[in-house]
């Protein structure tokens, strides 16, 4: 995105990243992400949205090739690394993608995909470093930037597609709110396939002058090690990762509860999203690290729409009051608004919302309002000025550890087993992973071989779309159409605690 190039200019000598032991200037990222565009653009000026998937692990290299696609004229769709490949290849094929940068870690991996569809591979290790880009072309506001992937309410996915504009005013409103500044320093450990990670994290932190350190992969111990340094101010993360934090926390001495505790007062900002935060998860985290959480809401098509303030009361099980320059309003099932203290379906209107659905014109359609209002699918009331979540409109959508993941997905791929007649697949309530994934089956056999059948889900999907928890049932509770009930069927999963 050409404003956070323009922004990175300011603060060339500053550290932006820290990253597998090593730090990096502004300068540093902004010349390795013209080397990377030199090679995407191969003498062109530019690739016009041309997509360009990436599979790299979060880190610098991450960063410098995401700002590589942008500064050639690319649409950016990052792979995740806790995909399986199957899902990777419906990406890679719905995406129409042309070239994928890769890092040599994920190679061997990615590689028989690749040879399968044609795609030119780039290896971010192999490039030539010496080659930089000549004569880009400007990036208008109103191009395509990225495409995100998300399960939505179908078991396909479907791509996300933002533009430059809608990515800086995410940005922006988020630094403005929030309060960022050159001097801060993140912690990151979400996943970058993601608008948490992306937007709330890094690209907040690069547009500030800030520094963003990266983990690869989230390791409780270590996040700990990090805060123990404090040389961190701010922190984000989703529910179940507090609710892991808490965990070591208390399974640690006395002496170094203490340690851990004081550590955390260099924070300015924890923040928690991406699925609802339990109210006892909050007061113990409080309690903990004197840090009382902001959460906030947002999704893959809107950014973030909501937030408590970071000033003023944050209300414990709310998600705030709408951002400033994002219209919300509460409607019911015929669009039409609502009056203060009814619940209704959230909708979003404003620069923050996304362009479209990639290739999906029925979907995208369908997601809006005659009069441009976006519908989010989430139910809510709202009570002085404050947005309570309470649900979603569809039992099928399951929020479990940050995730917004298709119960229908998951159960296509239990079906396919031999061994599985029916299954049902839900959210319960669940203080570590928000809603914990569980599923109902209806074996073929007297005797499901439930090791072969959690495989299969490992061999499909990521893990945390994986149930943790089955339940082995003579039929599955269903309407007089033959419809599913989910609502009987959650009452068994709680009665067989």
């Amino acid at each position: 995105m050409q404003a956070l190039l323009s922004r990175a200019e300011l603060f060339r000598e500053r550290i932006a990243i820290l990253s597998e032991g090593s730090r990096y200037t502004y300068s540093q990222l902004i010349d390795q992400s013209a080397m990377v565009a030199a090679h995407l653009l191969e003498g062109q000026r530019d690739l016009h949205e041309s997509r360009i998937a990436f599979l790299i692990d979060p880190s610098f290299a991450y960063t410098a090739v995401q700002w590589g696609i942008w500064q050639a004229g690319g649409i950016a769709v990052p792979l995740c690394v806790l995909h399986p490949l199957d899902s990777i290849r419906y990406v890679l094929q719905d995406a129409e993608i042309g070239q994928v940068v890769v890092s040599q870690a994920h190679l061997a991996f990615l590689s028989p995909v690749l040879d399968e569809l044609g795609i030119r591979v780039l290896e971010y290790e192999s490039l030539d470093a010496t080659i930089q880009i000549a004569d880009a072309a400007p990036i208008e506001e109103n191009r395509k930037a990225m495409i995100l992937y998300t399960s939505g309410t179908t078991s396909s996915p479907k791509g996300v597609v933002t533009t430059h504009g809608t990515i800086r005013f995410q940005i922006k409103s988020l630094v403005d709110v929030w309060g960022w500044s050159e001097d801060d320093h993140i912690l990151n450990i979400l996943p970058l396939h993601h608008v948490h990670g992306i937007i709330n994290v890094m690209s907040c932190a690069l547009w500030s002058g800030a520094c963003c350190e990266f983990l690869p992969k989230f390791d409780v111990q270590q996040v700990w090690d990090v805060f123990r340094t404090e040389r961190l101010s701010l922190f984000m993360a989703v529910p179940t990762i507090y609710y892991k934090l808490i965990q070591y926390w208390q399974s640690q001495p006395v002496a170094v509860q203490q340690a851990m505790s004081a550590s955390c007062q260099s924070f300015r900002l924890m923040v928690s999203g991406s699925a609802a935060l339990p109210v006892p998860v909050l007061e113990q985290w409080e309690q903990i690290s004197g840090q009382r959480l902001l959460e906030r809401y947002g999704m893959t098509e809107v950014g973030m729409a909501l937030s408590n303030p970071y000033q003023a009361e944050r209300r414990p099980g709310h998600v705030g009051q709408p951002l400033p320059g994002v219209q919300i309003r509460l409607a019911d099932s015929f669009d039409q608004e609502l009056a203060s203290g009814e619940q209704g379906e959230i909708q979003i209107k404003g620069p923050n919302v996304f362009l479209e659905y990639w290739n999906k014109p029925d979907a995208t359609q369908s997601s809006f309002t005659a009069d441009g209002w976006f519908r989010s699918g989430d139910i809510a009331v709202v009570s002085d000025g404050y947005y309570q979540i309470l649900g979603r409109s569809s039992i099928d959508i399951i929020k479990s550890g940050g995730y917004k993941v298709s119960a229908l997905e998951i159960e296509s791929v239990l079906l396919s087993h031999p061994d599985v007649l029916q299954a049902g697949v839900l959210g319960v309530p669940d203080d570590e992973w928000g809603e914990l994934i569980v599923a109902a089956l209806v074996s073929r056999t007297k005797q499901p071989d439930l090791k072969s059948i959690e495989r299969l889900v490992s061999e499909k999907l990521p893990s945390y779309k994986k149930p943790r928890r089955y339940l082995m049932v003579d039929d599955l509770p269903k309407n007089t159409i033959g419809k599913v009930t989910k609502h009987k069927l959650k009452s068994l999963f709680i009665l067989d605690q």
